[in-house]
């Protein structure tokens, strides 16, 4: 029997109880999972059955990531990256501050080999295909082209781990598809991109193509990733209320129209993904979004179950990465 999943019982907006309820549907089908936070907080979520890992402090969605990290020693997020940096637990998942997430994981679990930053790789649901990967989604704000050469490595190789695409063809977001286009720091990491022979390259991509578009990885910094991805999330949200209203008013051919459409509608629920995963540290680290419903938090815990299975940080360390040419930027 395998080692458990740590996940972070006090993160997100709707902890703990939406938390331990994703744990619950996550242990009914098998999953080990070992809770952390306070115990009494977890017991009246309806937690008591879990293993719990005791953590008497909280990083607030608020604060700032750094000092929160340094002053918060016994928060909820260190105590669950503390599990697996010391083998109680097989992966992590938090709902909680993404920025106190990425920086405990990177301080507490390290960086693999060669990797320069950690980057957060998101999955866009795309009905009836494969999703894409975006990254970075936020871990890291400002970046050079060095990093982002890093990223599209490690985004192609958890492309073909997770979704089994074999050979992911790679895209650099920018404002044209001319490798011309865009600005310093794309026109950079395009050179470094398109010199690379050990990943398969396509070019650069427009806004237009992030859902409907010819890559299977779409590449960026962690500022853009990250206003892209909560763009795509506020559109698809608001579109589907909107048909859902209308349809609602609609009578009995709206009633069907809302049945064959709900299928849809659940496809496109970031619920459905799993969470973000944190690529480059020393171990399966899973960011879920700040809102996470309890189907969120088990489809987050069933995919880190499966990257764990899979070895993705086995696969990741595997692949070289080139050493940074020239200044190191941000």
């Amino acid at each position: 029997m395998g080692k458990p999943i740590a996940v972070d019982a006090m993160g997100g907006d709707d902890a703990p109880t939406a938390v331990v309820l994703g744990a619950l549907d996550a242990m009914s089908e098998g999953l080990e999972v070992v809770l952390v936070g306070r115990p009494d907080e977890i017991a009246a979520a309806g937690g008591a059955s879990f293993d719990i890992i005791e953590a008497t402090e909280v990083i607030d969605m608020s604060e700032e990531p750094g000092r929160a990290v340094r002053t918060k020693k016994d928060s909820s997020i260190s105590r669950a990256v503390n599990a697996v940096r010391d083998g109680q637990a097989s992966a992590v998942v938090s709902a909680g501050n993404t920025g106190a997430m990425a920086a405990t994981a990177l301080l507490r679990l390290r960086r693999l080999p060669g990797v320069s930053r950690p980057a957060l790789a998101a999955a866009l649901p795309l009905p009836g295909t494969t999703p894409r990967v975006l990254l970075d989604s936020g871990a890291m704000a400002d970046c050079n082209a060095a990093w982002l050469h890093q990223f599209a490595r490690m985004g192609s190789v958890y492309a073909r781990t997770r979704f089994g695409v074999e050979r992911p063809s790679i895209g650099l977001l920018s404002i044209g598809e001319e490798p011309e286009k865009g600005s310093a720091l794309v026109k950079q990491t395009h050179k470094l991109l398109e010199a690379d022979t050990e990943i398969n390259f396509f070019g650069n991509v427009e806004g237009r193509d992030l859902l409907d578009g010819p890559v299977d990885v779409i590449v960026t910094d962690g500022f853009t990733g990250n206003v892209v991805l909560k763009s795509l999330e506020g559109t698809a949200s608001f579109f589907v209320r909107l048909i859902l209203d209308r349809l609602a008013g609609g009578g009995p051919a709206g009633s069907e129209a809302l049945r064959m459409l709900a299928p849809l509608a659940d496809e496109l629920s970031p619920d459905s993904v799993g969470g973000a995963m944190l690529l480059g540290v020393r171990g399966v680290c899973i960011i879920a979004h700040g809102s996470s419903s309890p189907r969120a938090i088990t489809s987050a815990i069933r995919v880190a179950h499966r990257m764990v299975e899979a070895d993705l940080v086995g696969e990741l360390s595997a692949v070289s990465h080139p050493a940074p040419q020239g200044p190191s930027g941000p």
